[in-house]
């Protein structure tokens, strides 16, 4: 079954143009995996919460890219300073439409 992984990034006012110009020039190591869908950043019209969401072939694909060395490259190096409190992470089935 696909599934979607959807992490919500909650991100300082004044680092929201950073925040984006590092997914923009981001290496895009997720997209040569095995099982990858669709990528997709969302930005908020209110609050700072970001919504980065991945979908995936499977569970099995998605939990190889999350223990992959392309995923530890691809996450390191954003400073705590830019995000005014912790991420949160949610796995979803998808249903299909």
């Amino acid at each position: 079954m696909a599934v979607v992984a959807v992490n919500r990034i909650f991100v300082k006012p004044e680092f929201r143009e950073v925040f984006e110009a590092r997914f923009r020039e981001r290496a895009r190591l997720v997209e040569t995996r095995p099982g990858f869908v669709r990528f997709e950043l969302l930005r908020p019209t209110t609050g700072d919460d970001y919504l980065v969401m991945t979908w995936w072939a499977s569970k099995e694909a998605f939990e190889a890219w999350v223990n992959s060395e392309e995923f530890r490259r691809g996450h390191r190096g954003a400073p705590e300073a830019w995000f005014s409190r912790p991420n949160e992470f949610q796995l979803y089935e998808a249903l299909g439409a």
